[in-house]
């Protein structure tokens, strides 16, 4: 639902800077949606580049920019310069280090109380993020003190991002014997005996051409939906296209691609649920392929001199803890064929293989992870207990 601006002072805001495509952006505006719906107290949702925004927030056409308008309890604005001067919410979350406006900082050092100034950080398996997790650090001029929150999968972490319900709307979706059946239907696909569904959305993949070749002299036939993005490109070099586009459906061998429109994240969530193996990228996808409990190989973002193989290999230490060995080793080396260390073609049989077994543990790896608290519930927690503390 759409309205006009907000003119009351929110009691959250969100910075976000866009830089990579859709991950930044895809988590602020679940953060923003989460907080809204579960507290009812206004959320201003401040982003750089609107058209981004508009992808995966199509009912922000009708928002006029600067002046904003409000969305599921959220205020969008585009973030300009210059600045306007506004006055600053409660709790103030400059998401994975954007720098807040030099004018708006001022505003925040002027406000009784200041607001919970807080960092929220990027994803991380890594051991030392409950070490860091809630640090605090003063800013070195102004009266105001900044807070470093980091998601993560354990205990002394920030959590990970999933509101209310999304476990029970996606075993709703997969219990309905109708609704996978007639969401493929809806995108021309009818399921025979012994078929796969799989999902692809990545990074740019010079690897993904001689995968989609073994997929095609493969034993099994196969569907790939691929949304509108940035690995289309490789998807048409597999297909021998000079491109392709929204609609179309090409089949070659024992695979058939289905290419379909970018879609809102509701939607997405959707065409996880009704895939059986799903590649995802960045942080937003790979955390909602947690919460579908499906089979999924997560290409991460790319960080110069390959740090985040740091990130990649935590997470995959974690995710196959307890892991039969044929199971945990043919993960580790499809995963890491996948982000560019090994042939991902001639890692696939193994991993094909062991999908069954993989599905049953990433049911249960959502489960267990639905027993901690949320993100947001996190947050909420640590905000009220910061103000507590400063009153």
């Amino acid at each position: 639902m759409t309205s006009t601006s907000s003119t009351s002072t929110p009691a959250w805001e969100i910075f976000c800077l866009v830089v990579d495509n859709f991950g930044d952006i895809g988590v602020c505006w679940r953060l923003a949606r989460d907080l809204a719906a579960r507290t009812g107290a206004g959320v201003r949702l401040w982003v750089d580049d609107w058209a981004v925004l508009l992808r995966i927030c199509p009912a922000a056409g009708g928002i006029d920019p600067v002046a904003g308008g409000v969305i599921a309890g959220v205020e969008l604005r585009q973030w300009a310069e210059p600045f306007p001067a506004v006055e600053p919410a409660a709790v103030v979350i400059e998401a994975f280090a954007c720098e807040i406006p030099e004018t708006h900082l001022q505003a925040m050092a002027r406000r009784q109380p200041a607001p919970v100034w807080i960092n929220l950080e990027y994803l991380s398996a890594e051991d030392w993020v409950a070490g860091c997790h809630g640090m605090a650090s003063p800013h070195p001029r102004l009266p105001l003190t900044k807070h470093f929150f980091f998601p993560g999968l354990g205990g002394g972490t920030g959590g990970l991002l999933r509101e209310p319900g999304l476990l029970a709307r996606r075993d709703a979706f997969l219990g309905d014997r109708r609704g996978r059946g007639e969401w493929l239907a809806r995108r021309g696909v009818r399921l025979g005996t012994d078929e796969t569904c799989v999902s692809l959305f990545a990074y740019e993949q010079p690897f993904l051409p001689a995968l989609l070749q073994a997929w095609m002299q493969g034993p099994r036939r196969m569907h790939l939906f691929v949304p509108e993005g940035r690995v289309l490109a490789d998807v048409a070099r597999a297909f021998g296209r000079g491109g392709l586009g929204v609609g179309d459906a090409v089949r070659n061998g024992a695979l058939e691609l289905h290419v379909l429109p970018f879609t809102d994240q509701d939607g997405y969530d959707e065409l996880l649920w009704a895939c059986d193996l799903n590649f995802v990228r960045g942080e937003d996808s790979f955390v909602r392929a947690q919460w579908a409990g499906r089979p999924f190989a997560w290409h991460i973002y790319p960080q110069q001199d390959e740090a985040h193989f740091d990130k990649l290999e935590a997470f995959i230490a974690r995710y196959t803890a307890g892991l039969p060995v044929p199971e945990k080793t043919a993960l580790s080396a499809f995963w890491r064929a996948w982000n560019g260390r090994g042939d991902p073609a001639a890692a696939w049989p193994a991993f094909a293989a062991v999908l069954p077994a993989l599905g049953r543990h990433a049911a249960e790896w959502s489960v267990s992870h639905a027993a901690q608290p949320d993100l947001a519930t996190r947050l909420v927690e640590f905000c009220s207990h910061s103000r507590a503390s400063a009153g």
